[in-house]
């Protein structure tokens, strides 16, 4: 069996990721702070809503920061795969921050409506702040989204997709104070319902992909097409069988059997498989290739296999 070290993260996609975050964070704490004071002052429970989502933000941005610094760590004596999971579990952590602030938000939009004639009007002051807070998570969503795919971070991309989140929760509340303005008072705590909802299918979503990568969840069916083809591509590779896949973070490891003519020596059959190694890690994100050779007669495989038509 064939087992080589993998080099640990490039440095510099530990640094986009580290600049990007801090963006993100700066952007949020202006955010929160200016939806919340105004939000208050102008009776909007749709703007505080959304002042919450971005201090959910804010504290998903530190999540990221730290996760990032500990999982471009190399391997060690009690982590001989390295951290990549450390961003998986972050992922997982973004989830479940998700839900329990979009279920908070449900229950006090909840609350609201069975009370209707206690809902204020909402003041101008509270359209133009939602309509700011659009702009800025929108491009936010777009900043960060092109990071966390130029440097390949399901954590990062996940953070970007949370202010996606935000942007659209930001459309419903710029909607909801607008109805509200124009004398529809339950808008704006119906505006806080869809946010909280939104949230919640969000964070969902994060927790359960998350957690399947935990579980040793495979990669899907087109990747693993990819690496069976760049392995059976390597010559002196007669079949491949037993391949597994895992995710580690935004990596995969692989474990793959690979038949080889049975009267090769020892060094043949080794220089094949790290050629075969070299070619899957050379066109996917994978992080290590574990080979073992069975050996095959190719002699009476020939003869088995069927003649092609004349």
């Amino acid at each position: 069996m064939n087992k080589h070290t993998a080099e640990p993260p490039h440095t510099s996609r530990y640094a986009q990721g580290q600049f990007s975050t801090w963006v993100s964070v700066v952007v949020n704490v202006v955010l929160t702070i200016a939806q919340a004071i105004i939000g208050v002052f102008a009776q909007s429970q749709a703007l505080v809503a959304d002042a919450v989502h971005s201090l959910s933000d804010l504290l998903s941005d530190f999540v990221v920061l730290v996760a990032n610094k500990q999982g471009q760590k190399a391997p060690d004596a009690d982590h001989h795969y390295g951290h990549l999971r450390f961003e998986t579990a972050a992922s997982l952590v973004l989830g479940v921050l998700l839900l329990v602030v979009g279920i908070g938000m449900l229950w006090a939009a909840f609350s609201k409506l069975q009370d209707p004639a206690l809902i204020p009007q909402v003041h101008w002051a509270a359209l133009v702040a939602g309509i700011l807070t659009l702009a800025c998570k929108e491009w936010l969503f777009r900043y960060l989204l092109r990071v966390g795919e130029r440097v390949r971070s399901s954590m990062l991309i996940a953070n970007a997709w949370h202010a996606r989140s935000d942007a659209a929760s930001s459309l419903v509340v710029v909607v909801g104070i607008g109805a509200n303005m124009m004398g529809f008072p339950m808008a704006d705590p119906l505006a806080a319902l869809i946010v909280g909802l939104m949230i919640g299918r969000m964070g969902w979503k994060f927790f359960y992909n998350a957690f399947s990568d935990l579980m040793d969840r495979a990669v899907d069916d087109d990747t693993e097409n990819r690496i069976r083809t760049h392995l059976l591509s390597t010559p002196g590779v007669q079949g491949v069988h037993d391949l597994k896949t895992r995710k580690l973070g935004d990596m995969i490891w692989v474990e793959v059997d690979l038949e080889m003519d049975a009267t090769l020596t020892i060094a043949q059959g080794h220089d094949i498989a790290v050629e075969a190694r070299r070619r899957v890690i050379e066109n996917e994100p994978v992080l290590d290739v574990m080979t073992h050779f069975d050996p095959v007669d190719i002699t009476t495989r020939a003869q088995a296999a069927p003649n092609p038509p004349s």
